[in-house]
């Protein structure tokens, strides 16, 4: 569905204005970038976003990322890759050249993907991906390992330029197990800023208040902006 302009500004209006209020609590020097989800909304909507002011956009796929890229190329957005990368479609992202790829989940995926870098004379920004609910049903490095391997992918993959971690909040009603996740990923992203880490991605529509709170600095939101 195409939403008019007033729609969008005041969906936008809002996120921000919760954005800050979060931020605010935790220290008016807390940064936060907003990366607008554009998976089940209209390129024109993401035209439209733009006129307003946001730069920052993710997808989850990567047919989904180069369409619109190829259709909004004219503007300059900033493009990230927030859905889980499969092994075949490696080459294709490396090409599209994507600001920052944030759902790096696993050292074979970063060997493999560091491998297509070398080859292509390409480096990319990552994110490990750290599965801190624990849940089944999500990619990503378990907290336990999480440290050992985003050191291991330092030393072993120098194309890979790791930018810090991305974790999505447990899938539940219970805001305490929502905040334990976040706060989990929040402890590990600070043992990993003397290794250059500067993002910690978490909070999507649902959650992104309580992940600023818990120390968040990138949001990724969808639905609350397209609804």
């Amino acid at each position: 569905m195409i939403l008019d302009k007033e729609h969008l500004r005041a969906n936008l209006d809002q996120v921000i204005w919760n954005i800050e209020e979060a931020r605010i609590s935790v220290s008016e020097h807390h940064i936060v970038q907003l990366v607008a989800v554009g998976k089940y909304t209209e390129v024109e909507n993401i035209a439209t976003l733009y006129e307003l002011g946001q730069r920052a956009f993710g997808e989850n796929q990567v047919q989904q990322l180069k369409e619109r890229m190829q259709t909004l190329e004219a503007l300059p957005l900033q493009w990230q890759m927030i859905g889980t990368l499969q092994k075949n479609k490696i080459n294709n992202l490396i090409d599209l050249r994507p600001a920052l790829m944030q759902s790096l989940d696993s050292l074979v995926l970063a060997e493999e993907l560091n491998k297509k870098l070398v080859t292509k004379s390409s480096k990319m920004n990552c994110l490990l991906q750290i599965n801190a609910a624990k849940e089944v049903s999500k990619s990503g490095v378990a907290s336990e390992e999480a440290i050992d391997i985003y050191q291991q992918i330092k030393e072993s993959c120098p194309n890979i330029t790791l930018k810090g971690v991305m974790t999505i909040g447990a899938h539940t009603q219970e805001s305490k197990r929502i905040q334990q996740s976040f706060e989990t990923t929040h402890n590990i992203y600070e043992k990993l800023e003397k290794d250059g880490a500067t993002i910690c991605s978490m909070g999507m529509s649902g959650d992104y208040q309580l992940a600023i709170k818990c120390g968040s600095n990138l949001v990724r939101v969808g639905s609350a902006l397209f609804k």
